[in-house]
C-alpha cells in the first residue's frame, strides 16, 4: 500500500481491498440507526439470499430473528465539516472510498462464506450529495440485478440528492434512513453548519409520501414494485449538545407521527473531536441516558404514552435510577392500585412490570374467570414490581407491605441497587452525628433525583 499524507488527508495510490475495509467498517460505528425488522424479500428462483433466513447476529428480521449485517461506508471523505464527525473534512483520519463493483463483492463474499446475511450502506458526502447517491445506488443495483441478492439491504439517504435518486434507491433497500443527528436547528448551525433542518426533513417527507403511495400501489397491482417495504429511520447523538431528554423526546414523537418512521435510534455521543463546543475528550459516553431514551421510545410506540406525560418543563431529563415507566406510576400513585380483572388494557399496559404481552394474556385469561397472583406470575407479571399498583379480585398480595420506601427500592433496577446502596452506606457515615438526620425515605428520594 502506497500512501501520501497530503494536506491533511491519507491521498492512497494503491489500497489493499482490505485496508479499505478496515477504514470504512471502523468509520460505520458511530451510526446506530441500522435495523431489519419488518421486511420480508425472499429469493426468487435463480436468486440468492432471503431477508427471513436465520442469521448470526447484530440485527433482526421481521419475526424476531437475529441476522448479521456488514455495515460499512461508500466512503469516509467528506465534503462537510461536522465538527462532531470523525469522518469530517477537517479531520486528519486515513481515508478510503469504495469503487461500487469492489463492495459488491465483497458483499457477495461475506454472504456465501456465512460471514452476514445483509447490508447496512452509508457514506461520507463525496463530490455532491447526487454524485454520492449514484455511487450507492449502483451498489445496490449490482447487487440485486447482476448477483441477484434478494437479501436485507439498509441504504443511508443523501441529504441533498435529488429525488429521482432516491426514489431509485429506495426501489433497491428494504429500508432508507436519514440521520437527523442533532435534536435542534441551533444544533445543527453550531456543530454542522452545512446542514439544515430543511435539507434533513425534505427527504424524509419524500420517503414517507413514497412509501405511502407504494402501498395504495401494491393494492391496486399485485406486481407493483416495492418502495422501501421496511420503512424508514432515523438517528439522533445524545449528548454532544445541552438538548435535553425533553426536546429530543418531543422531537421523536413528532417524527413518528409526521413522517411514519419505523425507529428513531439514540446514539450515545463519544468523543471524537478536541473542539470547545464539544464535551472534553475522555468524557464517558452517556450511556445511561441513551438507555432511558430508549425506553420512553418504546412507550410512544407500543404503550400509549406521550411524550409530556413522561416529561415536562418542571421535569427535562429522566429519572437516571428509575425507568420512564415506573417513574411516571410513582408520580401518579392517585390511579393506583387498579383490579386486574377490570382494568381497561390501556390502563395494564401503564402498570409497572405488566408488558405488552402479559397485558394481552390477562384479557384473554380474564375471559374464561377471574385472576389470582400465583396466575399473574404464570402469564409473565413481574410481580416484584406489579404487586404495588394492582389488585386481585379486590385484595393486595398476601403479606405486602407498602411504604414509600419499599416502593422504591422494588422499582429501582439491580445495577442501580448497589449505587443506592453505597450511597445511603456514606450519607449514614456523614451524618452518625447530625441531630437532624434525614429520613431513609428522604435519603432514597435525594438518589433517585441525584443524576449519574
Amino acid at each position: 500500500m502506497f500512501c501520501d499524507i497530503l494536506d491533511g488527508e491519507r491521498s492512497c495510490k494503491a489500497m489493499d481491498l482490505f485496508d479499505k475495509l478496515k477504514i470504512l467498517s471502523d468509520a460505520a460505528k458511530y451510526d446506530a440507526a441500522c435495523t431489519s425488522s419488518g421486511v420480508d424479500r425472499g429469493a426468487k428462483g435463480d436468486g440468492i439470499g432471503s431477508a427471513v433466513s436465520a442469521g448470526i447476529c447484530h440485527s433482526f428480521a421481521s419475526d424476531g430473528r437475529c441476522i448479521s449485517l456488514l455495515k460499512v461506508l461508500l466512503t469516509n471523505k467528506c465534503i462537510y465539516d461536522c465538527k462532531y464527525c470523525v469522518n469530517r473534512r477537517s479531520n486528519e483520519v486515513a481515508r478510503a472510498q469504495f469503487e461500487p463493483r469492489e463492495l459488491a463483492e465483497l458483499m457477495i463474499q461475506f454472504y456465501r462464506r456465512n460471514y452476514v446475511e445483509g447490508l447496512f450502506i452509508s457514506s461520507g458526502v463525496v463530490r455532491s450529495p447526487d454524485y454520492t447517491c449514484e455511487q450507492m445506488i449502483e451498489v445496490v443495483r449490482l447487487l440485486r440485478e447482476e448477483y441477484k441478492f434478494y437479501g436485507y439491504i439498509h441504504a443511508k439517504a443523501i441529504p441533498g440528492a435529488d429525488n429521482k435518486l432516491l426514489e431509485r434507491l429506495a426501489l433497491l433497500a428494504d429500508r432508507m434512513s436519514v440521520n437527523i443527528e442533532l435534536p435542534s436547528q441551533n444544533s445543527l448551525a453550531l456543530l454542522a453548519p452545512d446542514k439544515s433542518k430543511h435539507s434533513i426533513l425534505k427527504p424524509m417527507g419524500f420517503l414517507r409520501d413514497g412509501i405511502k403511495q407504494n402501498k395504495t400501489d401494491l393494492v391496486r397491482y399485485r406486481h407493483a414494485p416495492k418502495f422501501a417495504p421496511a420503512g424508514q429511520s432515523t438517528q439522533m447523538i445524545v449528548g454532544a449538545t445541552p438538548d435535553t431528554d425533553l426536546q429530543i423526546l418531543r422531537l421523536a414523537e413528532s417524527l413518528y407521527k409526521g413522517y411514519g418512521l419505523k425507529r428513531v435510534f439514540y446514539s450515545a455521543y463519544m468523543p471524537v473531536s478536541n473542539n470547545p463546543l464539544l464535551p472534553a475528550l475522555g468524557t464517558r459516553p452517556p450511556l445511561l441516558r441513551e438507555h432511558r431514551l430508549y425506553q420512553a421510545d418504546w412507550l410512544l410506540r407500543f404503550y400509549g404514552f406521550q411524550a409530556s406525560e413522561l416529561l415536562d418543563e418542571q421535569h427535562q431529563s429522566f429519572n437516571p435510577l428509575i425507568d420512564p415507566k415506573c417513574n411516571w406510576a410513582v408520580n401518579h400513585m392517585e390511579l393506583f392500585p387498579v383490579e386486574v380483572n377490570r382494568a381497561p388494557y390501556d390502563m395494564l399496559l401503564r402498570v409497572p412490570g405488566i408488558g405488552v404481552r402479559s397485558a394481552q394474556r390477562i384479557v384473554a385469561a380474564r375471559r374464561t374467570g377471574s385472576l389470582d397472583y400465583a396466575g399473574l406470575k404464570k402469564i409473565g407479571v413481574v410481580l416484584k414490581r406489579a404487586q404495588y399498583f394492582i389488585l386481585c379480585r379486590g385484595k393486595r398480595a398476601e403479606g405486602l407491605k407498602i411504604t414509600p420506601d419499599n416502593v422504591l427500592r422494588a422499582l429501582i433496577s439491580e445495577n442501580c441497587q448497589q449505587l443506592l446502596s453505597d450511597s445511603l452506606r456514606e450519607t449514614e457515615q456523614l451524618s452518625l452525628f447530625d441531630q437532624n438526620k434525614p429520613s431513609r425515605e428522604e435519603e432514597l428520594r435525594r438518589c433517585l433525583s441525584t443524576p449519574l
